[in-house]
C-alpha cells in the first residue's frame, strides 16, 4: 500500500515504491482508478480517470498488478460502454442518471450464459498456439463469436469443455504450459489497451468498404483496413457523414467512438442507433455494433484513453476473422486531451501547445489499421477513420497536418459547401484516395470495366468547373464559349445529381455501387452527346434548355438501388430527347462521334 501526495487536476503524485510503470492503481477512499505513467524513486505520477475533486493527501494507493486493459470476451457487441469501457446500462442501474465517482462494474456480465460449441479439429493432446479458436459463441443472431487462445499462449490441451452453457468465469478447458503450469481457458480474456495484438502477417487490402456514399465510394474510395480521415470545422457535417458511414458500410462490426464531443450529439447517437435496421441482415444495427461514449464534460483522462479502447476491441474481432471498422469522433479532442495531460506534467510545448510526441502518437494510432492473416490463419482487417475538428478550418494545424502525412484517403469538408446545403461537404477539390488503382481492380469485376476512366472524366470535368467558375465571377458567363457553358453543365449534373446525397431520404440515404456507377455514366453520356451536338452546330441554350437535365437531376432519389434496370432504361430517354436535334442538324443518333 502507498499514499497520495501530492493532486494536479487528473495528475497526482503518489508514493509506492514497488509499482510499474504503467500500472492501474486504486486511490483514496472514493476508490479512483488511475495509470502510472511516471517514476522517480519509490513516488510515482497517476492520471486518474476520474476527477479527483475531494481526494486528499494522504489517503491510501492499492497497485492492481496490471495495466489498463479491456476484457474481450462475448458481451460487447450492442454495448454501450464510457472511456474505459465501464458498460452505461450497468452505471445507472447502480448509481441512476448522475454516475458517481468510483464505481466499478465489470464491463463483461458475469450472469449471462452462453452457448459454447468445441472447436471439432482440437482433442486432448493437441498443441495450443495464441489466436487458435477454442469454439464458438453464438454473440447475437448476426455475429458468431470465436473464442480465442489468449495471443502468446504456447501449451498442451488438457480438456475441452463439452458442447453447453457457460458463464464467463467458468473454465472451458484446461491446458499445460510449457513450463509445466496448469491453466484454465475461460470465454474472455483481457488485453493491455496500448498494445497492438499481435497477427501473423499483413495482406494487402483488395476490397473497398463500401459506404453506400456516392462521393466517398466512387471518388476517394477507402479500402477494408485502410486508413481515413474526415477533416472539418464545425458545422461542415462530420457527424452525420460519420453516422452514415457506420450504418451503411459492408463491415462485419461497426465500432463507433465518441471521444470528446459535444453531450446532445452523442445522446442522439445512443438514441438513434439502438432503432436502426441494419441494410444487410435486416436485424437490428447494434447486433454487430458497439458504442463508446465519452463526451467533452468527461475526465480528459478517459478521453485519452477511449481511442485505445475501441482500437483493441476491433483488433479482437479482427482477429476472429471479421471486417471492422471504427469511427472515432474525433482524434482532435483526444489530441487536446493529450495537450492538458501533458501541461500538467509539465512537458515542453511545441505546435501550438502540443506535446512533442504529437505526432508519433497519431501515427502509432493509424499504424493499428490493416488487413492481416490471424493467428489462426484467417483474414481480417481494421479500418480506421478518425474524424479532426480543427479549429477555423485551418487544415495547417497540427493534428490535421500530420493525420493527413499518416492516412491515405482525406475526405476534405467545406463549410462553404455545407452553407449551400451541398451534403455530404465533401470537397473534391481538396480530398484526395491512394487507393483508387487497388479499387479500380474490384469495379472492373464487380461492376464495370470503366470505372476508373469514368471516374477520371468526371473528375477532370470538376476540376474544369473551377477554372470556369473562376471566369465566370470575373466577367460574367458572356465571356465562355459554348463548349465550355456546356461543361460548366455537365459538373452540374455531377455535383448536384451524384455527388448531393440525402442522409434523411429513404431511396437516395444509400447508394448501391451499380447504381453509383449508372448515375455516373448516364450524367457522362449526356455531356458526351451534348458535345456533339455542338460540333453539329446545335446552339447551346437549346441544350441547356431541354427538361432531360432536370430530369437526370432527380434520378438519384427517383430509383432505388433496386430499380436499376428502370434507372439504365433512362439512357433510351436520353437518346430519345436528343434525336430529334440529331436529325434537325443532318446526322442521325446512331452516327459514330
Amino acid at each position: 500500500m502507498g499514499e497520495v501526495l501530492e493532486i494536479n487536476g487528473p495528475i497526482v503524485s503518489i508514493r509506492l515504491p514497488s509499482v510499474l510503470n504503467g500500472e492501474q492503481v486504486r486511490l483514496g477512499r472514493l476508490s479512483l482508478i488511475g495509470e502510472v505513467i511516471a517514476r522517480e524513486g519509490d513516488q510515482a505520477l497517476v492520471q486518474v480517470y476520474e476527477s479527483t475533486e475531494g481526494m486528499a493527501p494522504g489517503e491510501r494507493v492499492e497497485a492492481l498488478g496490471h495495466p489498463l486493459s479491456v476484457e474481450l470476451g462475448p458481451g460487447l457487441l450492442g454495448q454501450i460502454v464510457d472511456g474505459v469501457q465501464r458498460p452505461l446500462h450497468a452505471l445507472q442501474a447502480e448509481s441512476g442518471d448522475y454516475m458517481a465517482r468510483g464505481i466499478q462494474v465489470p464491463a463483461l456480465d458475469r450472469d449471462t450464459l452462453w452457448p459454447f460449441l468445441p472447436s471439432e479439429t482440437l482433442a486432448p493432446g493437441d498443441t495450443l498456439t495464441g489466436g487458435q479458436i477454442l469454439g464458438t459463441v453464438q454473440e447475437t443472431p448476426s455475429i458468431l463469436h470465436r473464442i480465442l487462445v489468449p495471443p502468446g499462449f504456447e501449451g498442451e490441451l488438457l480438456e475441452l469443455a463439452p458442447p453447453g452453457n457457460y458463464r464467463l468465469e467458468q473454465a472451458v478447458g484446461r491446458a499445460r504450459t510449457r513450463d509445466g503450469n496448469t491453466v484454465k481457458l475461460y470465454l474472455y480474456q483481457r488485453w493491455p489497451v496500448r498494445v497492438p495484438r499481435p497477427y501473423g502477417k499483413r495482406n494487402d487490402a483488395a476490397r473497398p468498404l463500401m459506404t453506400g456514399q456516392r462521393i466517398l465510394d466512387t471518388f476517394f474510395p477507402l479500402l477494408k483496413g485502410g486508413k481515413g480521415s474526415v477533416p472539418g470545422p464545425f458545422g461542415a457535417g462530420k457527424t452525420i457523414l460519420q453516422h452514415q458511414i457506420a450504418r451503411w458500410s459492408n463491415a462485419d462490426i461497426v465500432i463507433y467512438v465518441g471521444c470528446g464531443e459535444r453531450g446532445n450529439e452523442l445522446v442522439d447517437i445512443l438514441d438513434s442507433f439502438p432503432r436502426l435496421t441494419d441494410p444487410y441482415s435486416k436485424r437490428p444495427l447494434m447486433e454487430r455494433t458497439l458504442l463508446v461514449a465519452n463526451t467533452s464534460n468527461m475526465p480528459v483522462v478517459a478521453r485519452e484513453a477511449s481511442i485505445y479502447v475501441g482500437v483493441t476491441i476491433a483488433e479482437y474481432y479482427r482477429d476472429q476473422g471479421y471486417d471492422v471498422v471504427m469511427v472515432a469522433d474525433s482524434t482532435s479532442r483526444w489530441a487536446e486531451a493529450l495537450r492538458e495531460v501533458s501541461g500538467r506534467l509539465g512537458q515542453m510545448p511545441v505546435e501550438e501547445g502540443y506535446p512533442a510526441y504529437l505526432a508519433s502518437r497519431i501515427a502509432a494510432f493509424y499504424e493499428r489499421a490493416g488487413r492481416v492473416e490471424t493467428l489462426a490463419g484467417n483474414t481480417g482487417s481494421v479500418t480506421l477513420i478518425g474524424a479532426v475538428s480543427p479549429p477555423g478550418g485551418d487544415f495547417s494545424e497540427p493534428v490535421t497536418s500530420h493525420t493527413k502525412e499518416n492516412v491515405q484517403v482525406f475526405w476534405a469538408l467545406s463549410k462553404e459547401l455545407a452553407d449551400a446545403r451541398h451534403y455530404p461537404a465533401v470537397d473534391w477539390n481538396e480530398s484526395f484516395s491512394g487507393y483508387v488503382t487497388e479499387a479500380a481492380r474490384w469495379w472492373a469485376q464487380e461492376v464495370d470495366a470503366d470505372w476508373e476512366a469514368a471516374r477520371s472524366k468526371a473528375m477532370a470535368l470538376l476540376a474544369e468547373d473551377r477554372e470556369l467558375s473562376r471566369i465566370v465571377n470575373l466577367v460574367g458567363p458572356e465571356a465562355l464559349s459554348s463548349a465550355q457553358r456546356w461543361t460548366l453543365q455537365a459538373a452540374t449534373l455531377i455535383r448536384e445529381g451524384l455527388l448531393q446525397q440525402n442522409a434523411l431520404d429513404p431511396v437516395d440515404s444509400f447508394c448501391s455501387p451499380q447504381k453509383q456507377y449508372a448515375l455516373l455514366a448516364l450524367m457522362l453520356e449526356i455531356h458526351r452527346e451534348g458535345t456533339r451536338l455542338l460540333a453539329r452546330g446545335v446552339p447551346v441554350q437549346r441544350l441547356l434548355a431541354m427538361p432531360l437535365l432536370a430530369q437526370a437531376l432527380r434520378l438519384k432519389h427517383t430509383y432505388s438501388s433496386d430499380q436499376l434496370a428502370e434507372l439504365l432504361e433512362f439512357g433510351n430517354e436520353i437518346r430519345g430527347a436528343l434525336a430529334p436535334l440529331h436529325s434537325e442538324y443532318g446526322h442521325s443518333a446512331e452516327d459514330p462521334p
